[in-house]
């Protein structure tokens, strides 16, 4: 049995609540998060990733499924660890944001293996939030350098807020740099960090931005080959956590600084098409992320090296997060209980329970 999943499930639910589901929405989540606190549930999800993948050749593991469009793409992550299923709908619509919309949006399904049913149904467009921000901070523990308390956030938009935070909560950041192309974004950002015990700069610019800083995130939003940041802007020493380039042709870093970092990754068959590195050969030298958190392979090995980790978020995130909120939401109570699963008195007597139901 795993750490995560068998402790989570009844194995004999009560008959008459076998096929309610339970589910997380949106409003229960915010109550969920503070119900925990913010900084802990980012440091609770960093260790149910770290979990997962110190357990990680125990999961299925596939690139996600996209279907994409000239506005954006929808993806379809699964993953199981034989006890769990779980699977997560995701969107990225770059353009959504002028029409008052959210760039990304998502939601998660966890289900048990041996009976099929599912057990959880949740929202994950803020769990993918602070999953994702959880993520960047724990690779962040392990590839940035010794002392950093200065990061710079370029681009300020959805994720930026709960980066910050999270390396405030994970690895110790002090001061984070902030700029956005859009000033409003900058100037959202650092209103909504006011309180939580950061020292925030609105800078300028990107280079004005990464002035002092031993950490680099860059997060946009845009659907295209980017150059973020330039070789020349990137000095010895430095992480650098790449968020925003995370679908075929979309991109944040100039290639020559791939070229000199030692670069790490979740899982390189959808990196290498997804990530920074499809700018590299198929070839390039890359390590895996869960080597490093199993022991298996060093993380940062020098002060003056430069480590990258080139995030696409991965389908073995999203499980270990759900399995999470699953275990809080029944501890704290906090959720409702869907009526999702058709459970006729005999399993067999599915048309006899619809006609029963004829008012």
């Amino acid at each position: 049995m795993n750490a995560l999943s068998p402790t989570l499930l009844d194995p004999k639910p009560a008959p008459s609540d076998k096929a309610l589901v339970p589910f997380v929405s949106v409003e229960t989540m915010m109550r969920l998060v503070h119900r925990v606190g913010l900084e802990a549930m980012l440091r609770d999800l960093a260790e149910a990733i770290a979990e997962a993948f110190r357990r990680w050749e125990s999961f299925d593991k596939t690139a996600r499924i996209p279907a994409h469009s000239a506005e954006g793409v929808i993806e379809l992550m699964p993953t199981a660890d034989g006890e769990l299923y779980g699977f997560k709908y995701v969107n990225g619509h770059p353009r959504n944001m002028k029409a008052g919309l959210q760039t990304v949006t998502a939601f998660g399904l966890l289900a048990d293996m041996h009976t099929g049913y599912p057990v959880l149904l949740s929202e994950m467009t803020l769990l993918t939030a602070l999953r994702t921000a959880a993520m960047s901070a724990l690779a962040a523990r392990h590839l940035a350098p010794e002392g950093a308390r200065v990061m710079a956030m370029i681009g300020n938009g959805a994720q930026s807020e709960f980066q910050a935070v999270a390396f405030k909560a994970i690895c110790g950041i002090e001061e984070v740099r902030l700029h956005d192309i859009d000033p409003l974004a900058t100037a959202k950002c650092a209103r909504n960090l006011d309180g939580h015990g950061l020292r925030v700069v609105a800078c300028g610019s990107a280079e004005e931005a990464i002035l002092g800083a031993q950490v680099i995130t860059t997060a946009t939003a845009d659907k295209r080959l980017a150059t973020i940041l330039t070789d020349n802007m990137v000095g010895a020493g430095v992480h650098i956590n790449a968020v925003g380039g995370d679908s075929p042709g979309k991109t944040e870093l100039a290639r020559d600084i791939l070229l000199r970092a030692e670069i790490f990754v979740e899982f390189p068959p959808q990196t290498r098409v997804e990530g920074e590195i499809q700018q590299l050969a198929p070839d390039h030298p890359v390590t895996e992320l869960w080597e490093v958190l199993a022991g298996r392979k060093p993380g940062r090995t020098g002060a003056a090296q430069v480590t990258l980790f080139d995030s696409v978020g991965f389908a073995v995130e999203d499980f270990a997060a759900l399995a999470y909120v699953l275990g809080k939401a029944r501890e704290t109570g906090l959720h409702d209980r869907l009526d999702l699963i058709a459970d006729p008195d005999d399993p067999r007597d599915l048309f006899g329970m619809l006609m029963r139901a004829h008012p």
